[in-house]
């Protein structure tokens, strides 16, 4: 009987490691033409990681814009738009799909751009929103030079 126990032990062990492996560290991935990562996708998440993205650049934009006339409540309204908030509601089998470095950068993006909209609106120094804005953009180059967002084999 305990050896039995044993047994299922181990098995669920290994099972329950291979699906950690699978959906929170490799995610649904390939080897893409170009050196990168393809990261695969179906056509409605695809869809909303695309979003995500031009929702970042739009804040940029709009971070960029703001920060040479000195407004910095605009600055921290745009940053605050992407920043940890705009996780919310994102659907479970989209970040399974995910790989884990690619789900780090992204939580750290959103958390830069949270610190940013603080830092703004707190020190009122848009050289300093400036620097915090140029670290957070080698995120978007460090996932660019990295990933690329494919569709899913039959999707």
């Amino acid at each position: 009987m305990c050896r039995l126990c044993w047994s299922l032990l181990v098995i669920l062990l290994l099972l329950g490691a291979g699906a950690t492996w699978k959906f929170v560290v490799r995610g649904e991935t390939a080897p893409a033409s170009d050196g990168r990562t393809a990261i695969l996708l179906p056509p409605a998440e695809r869809d909303l990681v695309l979003a995500e993205m031009r929702a970042f650049l739009e804040a940029v934009q709009k971070i960029n814009a703001a920060l040479p006339e000195g407004d910095l409540a605009a600055a921290a309204s745009a940053a605050r738009k992407v920043g940890g908030a705009a996780q919310q509601g994102v659907p479970a089998s989209l970040v399974a799909r995910l790989p884990l470095a690619f789900k780090r950068l992204g939580f750290d993006t959103h958390r830069r751009f949270d610190q940013l909209a603080m830092n703004a609106e707190q020190f009122g120094d848009p050289a300093q929103t400036q620097r915090e804005l140029a670290t957070l953009m080698n995120n978007c180059i460090a996932c660019h030079a990295a990933y690329r967002i494919d569709p899913a084999p039959g999707g």
